[in-house]
């Protein structure tokens, strides 16, 4: 799915005002129009926003892929102001914050390894796109009620993770009653860089040890635009 702003969906408005909670929203939109409870999975931000989903929401089963800890983004965007803090602040007080990842240099050391083709993090560098500030700030203020969450979690971390370290991803599992797992080599964009397949295998693997057998491909659908019948229309 695209969350609203995001890919191939929609949005009136700016993505500034967007919230964490609207994310919340656009995941419960897609899973309530399917005809079962899917698994719910998350990198990143991504991954906080699955938290917040579990909050609410039961799922079968969940993961989290180098997400940002139940702890908050606070630790993370003091570490990238110490390590580049006239860029940082340039970017963010002169033009927006996804100009400091558009850097190639900067796009590699927080998001890919040192393994990864200069093709490929120069190609995913350019189609970044803005965040929204106001999800930034949730990220810090609003965080996860862990012990509201029921699903049985998967935590996944990359060795090399420029963004979240490893030390917030071994926090990640613990929160949740669980060992984190790394992946030696990788960087925080785990499913783009060398090796993901691996990645792909554990996640597979971890869903049918727990009986969650693959879906019929009828079943599963892209969703960039989901309206439930009879419900106002929201964009995602």
């Amino acid at each position: 799915m695209s969350l609203r702003g995001h890919g191939q969906s929609t949005l009136s408005g700016s993505i500034r005002s967007c919230s964490i909670a609207d994310y919340v929203d656009d995941v419960h939109s897609v899973a309530d129009a399917m005809d079962f409870e899917p698994v719910v999975v998350g990198h990143s931000m991504g991954g906080f926003v699955v938290q917040k989903y579990l909050e609410q929401h039961r799922a079968p089963a969940a993961v989290l892929m180098a997400s940002i800890p139940p702890q908050g983004t606070l630790r993370v965007v003091l570490r990238m102001v110490r390590r580049h803090p006239w860029t940082f602040m340039r970017c963010n007080i002169g033009g927006d914050s996804v100009d400091f990842v558009r850097i190639p240099g900067i796009a590699r050391e927080l998001l890919f390894s040192a393994h990864t083709p200069d093709a490929v993090v120069e190609s995913c560098a350019a189609r970044l796109q803005p965040e929204s500030s106001r999800a930034g700030l949730d990220q810090v203020r609003r965080l996860p009620k862990a012990g509201r969450v029921t699903a049985p979690l998967l935590v996944l971390g990359a060795r090399d993770d420029g963004f979240v370290t490893n030390d917030e991803v071994t926090a990640t599992g613990r929160t949740y009653g669980t060992e984190a797992e790394f992946f030696p080599g990788m960087g925080h964009n785990m499913m783009l860089e060398p090796g993901w397949r691996a990645v792909a295998e554990r996640v597979d693997g971890w869903l049918t040890e727990r009986g969650l057998e693959e879906r019929p491909a009828s079943a599963i659908a892209r969703y960039d635009h989901v309206v439930p019948e009879g419900a106002e229309e929201k964009p995602l």
